[in-house]
């Protein structure tokens, strides 16, 4: 590894410690109680805000779909160069499918006690796909020591905050820097760390999907108002799977890049 990458890597690393302390010491931002005012409360077969809870399915098949395919015989080799490196998605689709149960459990009855089972798995992916992009461009192994590591704080932000609203002092300062900070990292190593497989730059599209669903979760009243078609949030649901759908078709699709193009930035760090 050159010194040059050491050296974006260590300036990273030390603006991530001082997001997190910003975090810290910034004011509580707590859970507005209007968000668990859906627009499309709509009952079918017994079931309350039945679309919005059976959108969840997506999740659910899509998060099945990549465990699948990651322990699938065709997964290996030019997908993934060592079979290490399958785990940072495990634990990713393991939290899709796990959100896709609790955002079903979260909406059948909204409010705080319940959001906590919906944060929960999707603080864990987007900390999940982090661990997933070092490994691709900066080393499997850091990101295997990492994964834990990462999979905790994204945990531990969504419980933080349960803590905080039955403490009466709610604080999603923590969840905010993890579900939105660390979306930023990926962009910035996509971009200056090149990666050792084929498409690579997927990763943009399926961002672009999901920024396309947290646009669609502001606009659940509006989009419910044009029709009682479809609400935002609902919509929501389906776009944020189809960002998840993107990253498994691109390991389907991608390829190992030859050896002799990848560059000393590839080399694992021991």
């Amino acid at each position: 590894m050159s010194g040059q990458t050491r050296s974006q890597l260590r300036w990273l690393g030390i603006l991530s410690i001082g997001v997190f302390l910003v975090a810290g010491i910034a004011p509580p931002f707590p859970q507005p109680l209007e968000y668990h005012q859906f627009a499309d409360r709509r009952i079918y077969f017994g079931i309350p805000n039945f679309v919005n809870v059976v959108s969840n399915l997506a999740f659910l098949l899509v998060g099945i779909a990549g465990l699948g395919f990651l322990f699938s015989r065709g997964s290996f080799g030019e997908v993934f160069t060592e079979s290490r490196e399958r785990w940072p998605y495990v634990v990713l689709f393991v939290s899709v499918a796990l959100a896709g149960i609790g955002s079903a459990y979260y909406h059948l009855t909204p409010d705080n006690d319940r959001l906590v089972w919906d944060r929960l798995p999707i603080a864990t992916a987007v900390m999940a796909l982090l661990a997933a992009t070092i490994s691709e461009r900066v080393s499997p192994k850091a990101s295997l020591w990492l994964l834990p590591v990462l999979a905790v704080i994204g945990a531990g932000s969504a419980l933080h905050w349960s803590w905080s609203e039955q403490r009466g002092v709610g604080n999603l300062n923590f969840y905010i820097v993890v579900q939105f900070y660390s979306l930023l990292v990926i962009i910035l190593l996509v971009k200056f760390f090149p990666c050792r497989y084929t498409r690579g730059t997927d990763i943009y599209i399926a961002l672009a999907w999901y920024g396309l669903a947290k646009l669609a979760e502001i606009a659940d009243e509006q989009m419910y108002d044009l029709g009682h078609l479809i609400s935002g949030h609902t919509a929501k649901h389906l776009l944020a799977a189809g960002s998840i759908y993107w990253l498994l078709r691109m390991l389907r699709k991608r390829r190992a890049e030859p050896k002799e193009m990848e560059s000393p930035l590839h080399e694992r760090i021991y």
